[in-house]
């Protein structure tokens, strides 16, 4: 309760500022129109989290968020989008007080990456970025191509809560295959001479977690482990929904592989929300972080869904 109590004084304060430098600059205060313009764009943006933030409902939605992006079809094209992506969340994360962490990451062959696992921690990561599961598609001018031609590329996100120490995942070690390998950097040079990247298998379940953002293999594999919980987790809760559908004769959407988001840069700046419709003709500004517009429509159609 104390937390919301601060909150909303915060927001009262920031309210109170934003009306003070209103009086003056009507009062013929010309100078205090930028500073007006600064107050207001901090009132929004504290009420668009509050509204976000009213809109979780979900157990997990304050945890700590598992991002892992890959590439799709598109070639180079499809990996540049990764590391494209993978900006655009760490920008929007570290905008909002977040802290990002590269736990894996594949490089492409000619550039970018096939893949990157990002940590994103701080309260109500998973929260906000549940919305960004599905297909990403990029429509622009390939700056790989010589000939200038338009490329549409491919990259899926998925995002999964970190459940952290207190909820207990059982593993039997037997079910386990650990590997160990050398961590490579862009361009397939090696961050290290040893092998202290590891990859960790469920057996049963084929589930992967690999981690190698860390200097030493324990803490590698410490870390691996924690995503592999994580993603086990996940994997239960998501089973026991569907078993539960099941029962209860509930008809899903089938929606893996479908594409959420367009994001055109040729001939034309749009990027487009599929599920909720909400375009953007800011097309940079979107791939430099400013997402939170998006994510708000995403829960609001989600608690309305969830209404009827």
């Amino acid at each position: 309760m104390r937390e919301k109590l601060e909150e909303w004084k915060k927001l009262n304060e920031l309210y109170e500022e934003a009306e003070v430098m209103f009086q003056l600059y009507e009062e013929g205060d010309k100078e205090c129109g930028r500073a007006l313009a600064e107050a207001v764009k901090k009132l929004e943006k504290e009420l668009q989290e509050i509204e976000i933030r009213s809109l979780f409902f979900e157990p997990f939605d304050v945890r700590d968020a598992i991002l892992t992006i890959h590439a799709g079809a598109g070639g180079t094209e499809a990996c540049d989008w990764v590391e494209m992506l993978a900006r655009m969340y760490s920008r929007w994360a570290e905008e909002h007080g977040y802290q990002v962490e590269v736990a894996d990451y594949l490089p492409g062959e000619e550039a970018g990456l096939k893949n990157i696992t990002l940590l994103i921690k701080g309260k109500y990561a998973y929260g906000h970025l549940k919305s960004e599961k599905g297909v990403h598609r990029l429509v622009r001018i390939s700056p790989f191509d010589f000939n200038r031609r338009r490329h549409t590329s491919f990259a899926s996100v998925d995002v999964i809560p970190a459940i952290g120490e207190e909820i207990k995942v059982e593993i039997d070690p037997k079910d386990l295959k650990i590997e160990t390998f050398r961590a490579s950097g862009p361009g397939g040079q090696h961050v290290n001479v040893t092998d202290s990247a590891v990859r960790i298998t469920h057996i049963p379940t084929g589930i992967v977690a690999q981690c190698q953002s860390e200097r030493s293999q324990f803490q590698n594999r410490e870390r691996a482990l924690e995503i592999l919980k994580s993603k086990l987790f996940e994997y239960e809760e998501r089973r026991r929904k569907e078993e539960m559908e099941k029962i209860r004769g509930v008809k899903r959407e089938i929606a893996w592989g479908s594409q959420i988001r367009s994001y055109v840069l040729h001939p034309y700046n749009l990027v487009k929300d599929h599920r909720t419709e909400l375009e953007e003709p800011r097309a940079e500004a979107v791939l430099d972080g400013m997402l939170s517009h998006f994510m708000l429509a995403f829960l609001k159609k989600e608690a309305k869904e969830r209404a009827r």
